[in-house]
């Protein structure tokens, strides 16, 4: 889900691409708060840049445990608030981002939100301050690997939108630093790598 621009399938030739808005190279339109699949009949669902658009993520979850395959997997890329990217999330980017949020208490339908608008707190909020409340709501669904990553390279990439900022040649030396420093992941992190399987 969220296929953006649908190159996925270079990699996974046999993936089901789909997004919210009908695109050439999707197989399907669908929304992620209401899988049109049958029970476990997924092997894996990924995620780019989804979750934290979702207005209620607790129904993507129902629906993803409900649609896995037993040992099947969620896999995500999704923004990550750290004291480095608060800023940047909170007054530069044009999804916003609100703290003060439950998103295990998201009030109303959702029906009139514009899928388009975002929260970038919402993979944060989930999986880090209401880390605990997921794991009582959703036990079979267990994290199996977590990575908070991208200090320089994601701003600097400038997103879908913006031009990049970051010249080629400086790629290599950026990824040896990011390695360097990734024991403060928590402090600098832009983005969050997630791996979730179900029992």
């Amino acid at each position: 889900m969220g296929s953006g621009s649908g190159n996925l399938k270079e990699f996974l030739s046999d993936v089901i691409s789909s997004d919210i808005l009908y695109v050439p190279w999707l197989d399907a339109v669908l929304d992620a708060h209401k899988l049109p699949f049958k029970d476990e009949s997924l092997d894996s669902i990924v995620l780019f840049d989804v979750l934290h658009h979702l207005f209620k993520p607790t129904n993507f979850f129902s629906e993803a445990e409900r649609t896995l395959r037993p040992k099947g997997r969620i896999v995500m890329m999704e923004p990550y608030i750290s004291w480095a990217s608060f800023f940047i999330y909170r007054f530069l980017h044009s999804e916003g981002m609100v703290w003060q949020t439950d998103p295990f208490k998201m009030a109303g339908s959702g029906e009139d939100k514009n899928p388009f608008h975002g929260n970038q707190a919402i993979p944060t909020l989930v999986f880090e301050k209401y880390r605990e409340q997921f794991k009582k709501i959703f036990p079979r669904l267990k994290i199996i690997q977590e990575e908070k990553m991208d200090f320089f390279i994601y701003p600097l990439s400038g997103g879908f939108h913006n031009s990049t900022l970051c010249p080629l040649f400086l790629w290599r030396s950026l990824e040896f630093i990011e390695r360097f420093l990734r024991p403060l992941n928590r402090y600098m992190a832009f983005r969050l790598f997630m791996v979730i399987e179900k029992e």
